[in-house]
Parts: structure tokens; sequence; C-alpha cells
């Protein structure tokens, strides 16, 4: 069993679907959650809940990150952590040659920027303990770009470059940085279309394994790259996709 008692951990995007499945994992391993989210407080209740029918700290943090103050005035609420996890993303559907300005930032600040402002603020504490995971959660749209997602799929990329940079600055101090990319994952934001049969059969003929994967298939992963067992691991981008990425 993975010991994460006496580690902090962030995981942005916490609310629902593959954020909460994370934040529950790591809970279980021990870990003392700061469980973030935008403006679904209800749900965001519920995950606190369950954290807590697990005997571990847990607390709610709300921020808007596509507001660069809201989410530079994290770390206040937190102080340093030991594992960040970048969750959180917007992602807006439209063909490449109507995204609008609105529509290009929304997606920007929240999948992109947010994560250079967070790992400006918590990264120093981990160099000071020299001691740190951070794991991004990327996107198979990464090598498959969704044309209705141009946006997104560009910061997803963004965000690995990013992490693959730091990684390699960050080893001395003795913290991995790793991506995580879902493939078709069957969470609240995909139900709804893969609701039409038309749709669900040709993503599904898009996966070699054929099945779709679940939040926990992610988590699982994540909580290797947290953990000890995960700690000669750094500067991968892991797909977790039945194979859609080949």
């Amino acid at each position: 069993m993975v010991d994460l008692k006496g580690k902090k951990a962030l995981i942005t995007g916490a609310s629902r679907g593959i954020g909460r499945a994370i934040a529950l994992e790591l809970a279980a391993c021990g870990a003392e959650i700061f469980l973030h989210y935008a403006n679904n407080t209800g749900k965001a209740k519920e995950t606190l809940s369950e954290i807590s029918n697990l005997s571990v700290p847990c607390r709610l943090i709300q921020a808007d990150l596509n507001d660069p103050a809201q989410t530079k005035a994290c770390f206040s609420k937190t102080g340093g952590v030991d594992i960040l996890v970048l969750n959180a993303s917007t992602q807006i559907k439209n063909e490449w040659d109507k995204i609008t300005e609105d529509e290009f930032s929304k997606q920007v600040n929240c999948n992109f920027l947010s994560s250079l402002l967070l790992l400006q603020q918590y990264i120093p504490y981990m160099q000071k303990q020299r001691f740190g995971r951070v794991v991004t959660i990327g996107s198979v749209q990464e090598t498959k770009p969704h044309p209705q997602m141009l946006v997104y799929a560009a910061t997803k990329a963004a965000q690995t470059s990013m992490a693959m940079s730091l990684a390699m600055q960050l080893a001395p101090y003795a913290i991995t940085v790793n991506n995580v990319a879902p493939g078709t994952i069957y969470t609240d934001r995909n139900k709804q279309a893969l609701h039409d049969p038309a749709y669900a059969k040709k993503v599904m003929d898009s996966i070699p394994l054929h099945f779709f994967g679940e939040p926990k298939d992610i988590a699982a992963t994540v909580r290797l790259l947290c953990s000890d067992e995960g700690r000669y691991i750094t500067g991968q981008s892991i797909y977790i996709d039945g194979g859609k990425s080949l």
C-alpha cells in the first residue's frame, strides 16, 4: 500500500471527474488534501464529505483559475504542499475559424497560464525541502486533436512542454515532474456526448482496447507518480488512453 501520510496535496479541478478520483486516491493513501474547485460548491462538498470519511484532513479551496489574481491567491490559502496535481481545465468546442478571442483567453488562462502561476507559487517550497511531486493532467488530444478543440489541444501540449522543461530544471531538488494524458474517460464532461450512439461508436472504434476509461484509471497512475515508488520517474508523458494515441 502506498503511504502518503504526512504529505500535503493540492489537486485543482477536484470536485468531480478525474480530479475527484485523484483526490480520493491520494487521500486513501493518507495524504492531507486541498481540494480546489471553481464554482460547483455542491459537488465540492460531496467530495469533501467522501474524503472526510477516510479520516484525513481536507479543505476546500475555491478559485477561478481564469483569473490570475485568484490563481495566485491559492498559495495563501494552503501554504506549501508536497504534491501538486494540475488537473483543472476549460474546454470550449468551436470550429477553428470561428474561435473568439474570449474563448481563446479562457482556455489559455485556465489550461496553461494558471499552471505556470501555480508552479511559480508552489515550487519554491518544494525546492527548500528538497522534495516534490508535480503531475500535470494533459490529454490524448496532444497527439490526436479534436477538430473542434484546437485551442484546448494546443494548451495541453503547451502545458506538457512546460512540464518537460521543468523536470530537467527541478531534478537537482528531488522534485519529479510528469504529465498524464487521458484518452476518452467516462466523466461528467464526456457523458452527454457519449450518449449519442453514433458518436460513441465512432469514438470507440478509434480506441484499440475498445472501451472507455474511468477516472480511477488515471488516479492509479497519479498515485504511483506521487509515491516513493515513483521516485525514479520524471520528465515523462504517460498516455492512459486504451491505445488511442497510437
